[in-house]
């Protein structure tokens, strides 16, 4: 992350809002995330305290002397970040500075403890990127400490050096820490843009409103929006609004990701309308274990056998005009497809010749190829239900890019599947179902994270 600060600004590609953005994607920071920004942080915030202290005027025998002041070296032990419902992040910054003064007739070190205060405003941008800005600073000094046993400093002259060392850090350490917090903004940024999901078609992230902070976390609603050859995706019926439940997630987690039902149901669209599940399979003939060719199929079919008396290989056209459909359920979650299969013998001449076709649906569970068929005429092919796994592996293996940033990475995937009605609130702040209509948070995803690919399949980090 400390690289990030230093990352030259990214110009985000802007397209047109299509319809009422409506959050698929909830994205939720967690406490442990500021313990671990605070910990990585260090480094680079103890390198932006490193100001420059301009020369220090001694008035000695009627006249003014320079006297050059050098930061020898700046320590933070304490680094402390925390949530502020309703507004953004506190820092807590205790820090030791070690400065060099040198006056005549020997130099002279001194050590100034420092505590910085700062409130951080966490908003939304007009990009649609989330935006932090520094909204109060403040310095507060103890007194310095003269090391190397520096005794014979006189205490009028060390008072005045301290007053001109803490001026000038009064007025550039919160500068410092704006700055600092800019660059993290660039960081920021990289959010939006358009992410490749396949060779023609492309995902889209964007706040929809402003963040939502609690004491224990800040929440970004996220719209999600997929584009194929430039066209985005839309669902044939309004979307549900997608809210994330408060308890969520693997316990210690940065960070949470919850993708909605909707947010599926776009992508299986896309997939399907791209013609990116539909596969042509062709059987070997010098293959043992391989029952696609005429030869297996005459023994079923006489008019096979008749047709093709020598062994010939057989494809199967398999093509999805039905859009798959995805089901979540608490801890379960199942995909089904309704393939049309259409079975060619390849001839003499290297023609492709059609022997019959079928209508195939399949339900199979997300974790694995298990589950029910509904195949007519089922033992015609009786190795089926491979393929259809293979059609499944294809499905999961598109993948499609989670909201992620540069140099952030999910790490520690945990996998959580979640049915959640239309939500009020109790007494004691629970969130229970009240009407029928279901906003379904496919899933969780904590961790630090930057581009992942989890497949499509609900799961967390």
């Amino acid at each position: 992350m400390a690289q990030a600060y230093r990352l030259d600004l990214l110009l985000a590609l802007l397209l047109p809002v299509v319809g009422a953005l409506m959050p698929g994607t909830v994205v939720r920071l967690n406490e442990a995330v500021l313990s671990y920004v605070s910990e990585i942080g260090t480094a680079p915030l103890q390198q932006a305290l490193r100001v420059t202290v301009p020369y220090f005027l001694d008035w000695n025998e009627e006249v003014h002397q320079p006297t050059r002041i050098q930061t020898l070296n700046v320590h933070v032990p304490h680094f402390h970040l925390k949530f502020i419902a309703d507004f953004g992040v506190r820092m807590l910054v205790a820090a030791n500075f070690t400065f060099k003064v040198f006056r005549v007739p020997e130099p002279l070190k001194l050590v100034l403890p420092v505590v910085l205060l700062a409130d951080a405003q966490v908003a939304q941008g007009s990009i649609r990127t989330p935006v932090v800005s520094i909204s109060a600073c403040f310095a507060l000094f103890n007194s310095a400490a003269v090391l190397d046993g520096s005794t014979s400093v006189a205490p009028g002259l060390l008072v005045l050096v301290q007053n001109h060392i803490k001026a000038v850090l009064r007025n550039k350490l919160c500068l410092s820490i704006s700055n600092l917090v800019q660059g993290l903004n660039v960081h920021l940024g990289t959010l939006i843009g358009l992410n490749p999901v396949g060779p023609e078609s492309q995902i889209r992230y964007s706040m929809t409103n402003a963040p939502n902070i609690t004491k224990d976390y800040i929440s970004l609603d996220i719209s999600a929006i997929l584009f194929l050859l430039g066209k985005p995706i839309v669902l044939p019926v309004d979307v549900t609004h997608f809210v994330l439940p408060p308890n969520v997630g693997a316990d210690g987690a940065m960070a949470t990701v919850g993708l909605s039902q909707d947010l599926f149901d776009s992508a299986l669209l896309l997939l399907q309308k791209a013609g990116a599940l539909n596969l042509d399979i062709t059987g070997q003939l010098k293959s043992e274990d391989n029952l696609l060719n005429t030869s297996v199929l005459g023994q079923l079919i006489p008019e096979v056998a008749r047709r093709f008396p020598e062994p010939m290989p057989v494809t199967l056209k398999v093509r999805l005009g039905a859009t798959p459909v995805a089901t979540l359920r608490t801890n379960n979650a199942t995909l089904q497809l309704q393939p049309f299969v259409e079975v060619q013998a390849v001839t003499s001449n290297s023609a492709f010749q059609s022997l019959f076709s079928f209508d195939v649906v399949s339900e199979v569970g997300w974790w694995g190829c298990l589950g029910g068929w509904q195949l007519p005429r089922s033992h015609f092919l009786p190795h089926f239900p491979q393929l259809l796994c293979s059609i499944h592996g294809a499905l999961l293996g598109m993948g499609i890019t989670l909201p992620s940033m540069v140099n952030l990475y999910y790490i520690n995937p945990e996998v959580f599947v979640y049915e959640v009605r239309a939500y009020g609130c109790d007494h004691m702040g629970f969130l229970h179902p009240s009407s029928p209509s279901s906003s379904l948070p496919a899933g969780t995803h904590s961790g630090v994270s930057g581009s992942a690919r989890p497949g499509g399949v609900p799961c967390s980090c």
